[in-house]
């Protein structure tokens, strides 16, 4: 039973690596210079160019397997960072009524700002920040949302025996956050990080196709798109293949995280 569990999370993890792995040495394995043009523009799939030209006749599968790493390292980084800033914040303001309440009417605030309308704002204020613009702007336009999950979380656990009793006992916030209340906010966790991965991607890639950020000629899955639009009666692959590999990216990370998610996210309770 548990080698059938362990396959099954496997195979659940598979797709998500793949397209990671791929996306990360996809600039090793392009067949031509990302910049170059090999053919026509919008040339039909041929044997020099497997998914045809793009605009300017450059080989669109090499352009697909350098165009993911950057976007794929800003998503998970985004994600990584908002996951961890919530869920100190949310342990905080769970066991600190006080704080929590401060934290809440924050994230309220910050929740009525459109995430496009942040974007632009971020961007317009750090104009030469390039792709640290745009994890920026993914932190600060996420944790509000996740920290409000984690807080609603957090809250029976705050309120728990053992963690009454290990503040009771002397022990250190930090200690309470740390080693009481986040433990056991596992499976919250892991499924808000796979919610956050898709936020963030669909937030850099936004910005890739409003062009905050990467630039012509940069190889980026969104500002495939964006450039190859008027040609995709003349061939659709640089304008579907990014479209597929950023929905199959986002897909495949949720899928990832609900595989690795605890069955039982809490410990039981300490005598």
């Amino acid at each position: 039973m548990r080698r059938r569990l362990l396959s099954g999370t496997a195979i659940r993890l598979l797709p998500a690596l793949l397209l990671i792995g791929l996306a990360l040495v996809g600039p090793v394995l392009a067949p031509h210079a990302i910049d170059t043009p090999v053919t026509r523009p919008y040339a039909e799939p041929g044997a020099g160019a497997p998914l045809g030209g793009d605009l300017l006749g450059r080989d669109v599968l090499s352009r697909l397997l350098g165009g993911g790493r950057e976007l794929v390292v800003s998503a998970l980084v985004a994600a990584a960072l908002v996951t961890a800033i919530s869920a100190v914040l949310g342990a905080l303001g769970a066991l600190r009524p006080g704080i929590g309440r401060v934290i809440d009417r924050t994230a309220d605030l910050l929740m009525l700002l459109p995430a496009v309308l942040g974007l632009l704002l971020i961007a317009l204020a750090w104009r030469d920040g390039g792709r640290y613009t745009i994890v920026l702007a993914a932190v600060l336009l996420g944790v509000p949302y996740a920290v409000r999950l984690v807080a609603g979380a957090a809250a029976p656990i705050a309120a728990s025996g053992y963690v009454e009793a290990a503040a009771a006992g002397g022990e250190r916030l930090g200690h309470l956050i740390f080693r009481e209340v986040l433990p056991n906010l596992r499976a919250t966790l892991l499924a808000l990080f796979g919610l956050r991965f898709v936020a963030a991607t669909y937030l850099v890639a936004t910005a890739g196709f409003l062009q905050i950020g990467p630039h012509p000629p940069a190889a980026d899955w969104a500002l495939m798109i964006r450039e190859n639009g008027p040609g995709i009666m003349l061939n659709p692959w640089p304008v579907v293949a990014p479209g597929l590999l950023i929905g199959l990216l986002t897909m495949s990370v949720n899928l990832a995280a609900a595989a690795l998610t605890p069955q039982h996210g809490r410990k039981a309770v300490r005598p």
